[in-house]
């Protein structure tokens, strides 16, 4: 399950997708996480189906690869489903001692599930179409009115961009350690939940000690090459929004309009 999580790797392809600019990617996916929490009925979330279709197939990036990334959030998914489903006030359908389910739970509990799997989508495809590089200088680009505020924008995203490049290096980690710990004899995968959590703690110490290790090089290779953060650097690639990139943009910001419109009429 470990190497499932798809989010941070970056998936080399010539799609459209993929030479959207950066902020145009960003922007697209916060109007779509906005976007669907302003939808409640199944017509619209259709509508968002058929986008998000539409949105793989120009990314070339195979569905399985997608889809793969979602089995790491079923837990949670499984988590706010159940938690929607018996503690939402409404019309009582079954009740059982202190169990009541109602038909208001069911039906927000569906369409939390919904909204999760979308989201973790969409989320998928930022990163697989992104390089982390592309991903710094996009999030650097929309962070950079703030400098007047003396909001550090190329500090900010630079963290950013590091977290997310280093996902997969910590998940293959993790799967080392945890292949190295069941050599020995650990078992990861009998037992009740409680048992299955308190057998992962010989696995955080490693873990956390490679992290800080891989910190320390990285700092060290950064301040090796002159890496003085955003005082006197230039870029080899200017990013410049393309007539493709403001149609994307101009499509989700109709959208997004449009939901909050209705959202408000209703």
């Amino acid at each position: 399950m470990i190497k499932d999580i798809t989010i941070g790797q970056y998936i080399y392809k010539d799609s459209v997708v993929h030479k959207l600019d950066p902020r145009t990617k960003i922007l697209a996916s916060m109007f779509f996480m906005f976007g669907i929490f302003l939808i409640n009925n199944i017509s619209e979330y259709i509508f968002v189906l058929i986008l998000s279709a539409l949105t793989i197939i120009m990314s070339q990036i195979p569905v399985m690869k997608i889809l793969k990334g979602l089995k790491p959030i079923l837990p949670l998914m499984m988590i706010t489903v159940i938690m929607n489903m018996f503690f939402t006030q409404g019309t009582v359908i079954f009740s059982w001692a202190f169990i009541n389910i109602t038909r208001e739970g069911i039906y927000l509990a569906g369409f939390m599930g919904i909204r999760i799997f979308f989201l973790i989508i969409f989320t998928s495809l930022l990163t697989l179409t992104t390089s982390p590089i592309t991903l710094t200088n996009g999030i650097e680009g929309l962070l950079t009115p703030l400098k007047r505020f003396k909001v550090p924008s190329h500090e900010i995203a630079m963290m950013m961009s590091i977290a997310l490049r280093f996902i997969p290096t910590l998940i293959d980690e993790t799967d080392k350690i945890m292949k190295a710990q069941k050599a020995r004899g650990a078992d990861f995968e009998s037992g009740n939940i409680i048992k299955r959590t308190k057998s992962l703690v010989p696995i955080l110490i490693p873990l956390f000690i490679s992290a800080f290790t891989r910190a320390d090089e990285l700092a060290m290779a950064m301040e090796a090459r002159g890496y003085r953060g955003d005082e006197g650097r230039t870029r080899f690639k200017e990013l410049n929004y393309k007539t493709i990139d403001k149609i994307i943009l101009l499509i989700f910001a109709l959208i997004l309009i449009f939901l909050i419109i209705r959202k408000i009429i209703l």
